[in-house]
């Protein structure tokens, strides 16, 4: 049980690497601060594009995060210490 709580662990390093490195590099373009300006803002999308997939990369790392960070936890806090 210690290798496999040791390999979640590193898998969840690299997942939480990959979720901030994805999260700065990319940044949002969404219009969510955009509230006092006077643009006109439409809801036609068109086909998904590069910001599309990001977000749903986005998405899914962070939801690989939580899941992983419970799995370990669980792994870990079960585990005798030596």
């Amino acid at each position: 049980m210690h290798t496999v709580g040791v390999v979640l662990l590193w898998l969840l390093v690299v997942v939480a690497l990959l979720f901030i490195v994805i999260t700065t590099v990319f940044g949002s373009k969404s219009d969510a601060m955009s509230g006092g300006s006077s643009q006109i803002r439409t809801t036609y999308r068109g086909k998904p594009g590069f910001d599309d997939f990001m977000s749903r990369i986005t998405l899914y790392l962070g939801i690989g995060f939580m899941v992983l960070c419970l799995i370990v936890n669980v792994i870990f806090s079960r585990w005798p210490r030596p």
